[in-house]
């Protein structure tokens, strides 16, 4: 078998054009500081039991904070939380003027409380897949955030 090796930009450009909704990956560690990460490698594992799962760096305090309490919560980002999804996207964000009841973001599409399940080697990203506690969302429609080529837009956007 020949080893390809793909440069990460090229294989960022390419994924670019798969859009993705945005979340907000917040935890609390044991110490009960809450940390949260920006994510759009989130998805729906099993339905029974009712399990998801989320991509977080190796070096990612949220992960840490996960893994130390084994709790964690998923936060889908509404179109007009952009500003949330740039905050988190920093390492070592601060909570100062965030609307959040520990850790489920204020405008939140949908919320979903997990507990740590399993974590498998995914580079240099750890595959995190929760079981689902509890969810939260509206019953009517409304415009999510997402991420396309780089760039937070919503589906009027384009």
């Amino acid at each position: 078998m020949i080893a390809v090796t793909v440069p990460a930009r090229r294989l960022r450009a390419a994924m670019g054009h798969f859009a993705t909704g945005v979340t907000v990956v917040t935890a609390a560690g044991s110490d009960g500081r809450r940390h949260g990460s920006t994510a759009n490698a989130v998805a729906s594992v099993s339905l029974e039991p009712p399990l998801l799962l989320v991509c977080l760096r190796d070096e990612s305090l949220t992960l840490a904070a996960l893994q130390d309490s084994g709790r964690f919560a998923v936060n889908v980002l509404h179109q007009r939380q952009r500003e949330l999804a740039q905050r988190f996207a920093r390492r070592g964000a601060t909570w100062e003027d965030v609307a959040h009841r520990d850790g489920l973001l204020d405008g939140a599409l949908a919320t979903l409380e997990c507990e740590l399940h399993d974590i498998a080697d995914g580079g240099d990203h750890r595959i995190v897949v929760g079981r689902v506690l509890t969810v939260e969302h509206p019953d009517e429609p409304s415009a999510p955030l997402l991420f396309y080529r780089g760039a937070y837009t919503g589906l009027e956007d384009r």
